[in-house]
């Protein structure tokens, strides 16, 4: 299964340079990474990462990571992990563009 995180173009690059990723300010203050399934995340840069450029879209294998699912936004069950995320895990990085709402989109669309 793949899942999503919105990230920072800078902390990402401080993750490569590190091996892992433990998360942004939101993700440490709550205790773990926050991520977001395909459907969820349109919605997810529409209400987290408007107006912010230099945004990347991180495609993460869960299979092989101890995902934790939990109620969020609106109900809805978001996958959290409770742990540093190990790149190796990572499966494919985009860079996000603002649109004309100024929210971040990828060039292609969102994953399906």
């Amino acid at each position: 299964m793949k899942i999503y995180k919105i990230c920072d173009s800078k902390l990402w690059k401080d993750a490569e340079e590190a091996g892992t990723f433990h998360g942004a300010g939101i993700d440490i203050e709550d205790g773990y990474i926050h991520f977001s399934t395909a459907a969820q995340l349109p919605d997810t840069a529409r209400l987290h990462y408007h107006n912010l450029d230099g945004q990347l879209l991180i495609t993460v294998d869960a299979s092989l990571l101890d995902i934790t699912w939990e109620p969020s936004r609106g109900g809805d069950m978001f996958p959290h992990l409770y742990s540093a995320l190990d790149l190796k895990r990572c499966i494919h990085v985009e860079a996000l563009f603002l649109d004309k709402n100024k929210v971040p989109n990828p060039i292609n669309g969102w994953p399906k």
